[in-house]
């Protein structure tokens, strides 16, 4: 039961389109430019990096907030309590990603598992800041920072829970690996048109000096 209540309470506060209703503040609906999604990318391509940072720390907070709500209210079930973070994380990123009011047409959940990751585990977050940083320095690819981020969660879940750094139940690790690997593969999902222009050289990069991409 509490890994229902999680997702569902995820999803709802994934709801919250930062980007889509930012863009209504400006008389715009931020689906029909762009890359046609309402996340933190497109918001930075279509109105520019204020639009981009408001978007990306509404997307982040809905996502980091009920995540922190959940390790408060679950303190007395510490062999899940991890468990149930993923849920709600993965309730808010499919939420932002498929917005039932919107027909299903959200964001790729980056800035949402981003908020994910930071409640889940501080060295995690640096080590995906860090990375994602350097990324995009170097190849100017937002897409491929963020698959890299990705990436880079699944892989310190499996092997930090394996070390039994999250007090998980034995029993409870399988589970834990698959959601972790569904909210890495969602990332994957909704960006496979980029992956596609990554593979061909034909992906967007972004462009520090005017903060848009081209």
């Amino acid at each position: 039961m509490e890994r229902i209540i999680c997702l569902i309470a995820g999803y709802l506060c994934g709801l919250l389109q930062s980007g889509y209703f930012y863009g209504k503040t400006h008389h715009i609906d931020i689906r029909n430019h762009g890359s046609g999604n309402s996340g933190t990318t497109n918001a930075l391509r279509v109105m520019g990096p204020k639009a981009g940072a408001i978007v990306f720390f509404g997307d982040f907070l809905k996502s980091l907030l009920p995540c922190l709500a959940v390790r408060l209210v679950f303190q007395n079930q510490p062999g899940m309590i991890y468990l149930l973070i993923l849920y709600t994380g993965f309730g808010v990123i499919l939420g932002h990603n498929y917005p039932f009011y919107l027909q299903f047409k959200g964001g790729k959940g980056i800035a949402a598992t981003a908020g994910l990751i930071m409640a889940a585990d501080l060295r995690m977050t640096l080590l995906c800041l860090a990375s994602f940083v350097l990324i995009v320095a170097v190849t100017r690819y937002v897409s491929l920072g963020s698959l890299i981020v990705a990436t880079i969660f699944v892989v310190w879940m499996v092997i930090f829970g394996t070390m039994g750094a999250y007090g998980l139940n034995p029993n409870l690790l399988p589970e834990f690996y698959i959601v972790a690997a569904l909210i890495s593969g969602q990332a994957f999902w909704r960006h496979r048109a980029n992956i596609g222009r990554l593979i061909h050289g034909k992906e967007n990069k972004i462009s520090f000096g005017s903060g848009k991409t081209k």
